[in-house]
């Protein structure tokens, strides 16, 4: 894989996978714009935490109308058209609202997430980070951000087995799947090189990164 004509690439998985530290990494390694998430700027996600029942609609709803203007600057303003890195697919929105919301209004968010959610181009290539759950847990509580500490490990273990169903099915772009429980791609420079080697040699289709 031509790494560097790849115009679109996401960079996904669970809370404490590190999707944002390697898509900023990536980022700026292709120059490429950065699209990340901006949890700080939800002011329910604190509070859902707390009260998942009573805050998990107007916390998703918050986010799908962010993600989904962020979004549609970058489809208008035609961004798409230089090499974009993201850490999120709008897809996973889908799993999140079934996770924490209740039939009533996972049916009221799904007619939402029909009329909101802007047409996006298909990703050249999404890479999946994945890890045990007490490896999650691990990093977000040396997190300096406050909300990350406040996810249980039964939330954290669902979210890992829907996030693990998702890309088992999914065939949308080339995947590459990496264990990333071993694997620092931030501080460690050699780490980060067996990346974009793997990325490199992919065909398309799915392939897998895991060190022992």
């Amino acid at each position: 894989m031509q790494l560097e004509n790849c115009r679109y690439i996401v960079v996904e998985g669970p809370a404490g996978a590190g999707k944002t530290e390697l898509a900023r990494k990536l980022a700026e390694h292709l120059h490429a714009t950065p699209l990340l998430e901006k949890p700080e700027t939800n002011p329910f996600l604190a509070k859902f935490y707390r009260d998942p029942p009573r805050y998990a609609l107007p916390t998703q709803l918050t986010f799908l109308l962010q993600r989904a203007e962020q979004i549609a600057q970058l489809v208008q303003g035609d961004l798409f058209g230089s090499p974009t890195v993201a850490d999120y697919m709008l897809d996973k929105e889908l799993l999140f609202a079934e996770l924490t919301l209740s039939d009533e209004e996972l049916r009221l968010y799904k007619s939402l997430y029909s009329l909101y959610s802007p047409k996006v181009p298909r990703p050249d290539l999404v890479i999946y980070l994945q890890a045990p759950v007490q490896h999650l847990q691990q990093k977000l509580q040396t997190r300096a951000n406050p909300y990350g500490q406040d996810i249980g490990e039964g939330y954290l273990k669902q979210l890992s087995e829907s996030y693990s169903r998702f890309f088992y099915a999914y065939e949308q772009s080339p995947l590459l799947i990496v264990n990333s429980a071993k694997l620092d791609f931030v501080d460690s420079a050699e780490d980060f090189e067996v990346l974009l080697h793997c990325l490199r040699q992919m065909r398309g289709g799915r392939e897998f990164l895991n060190r022992g």
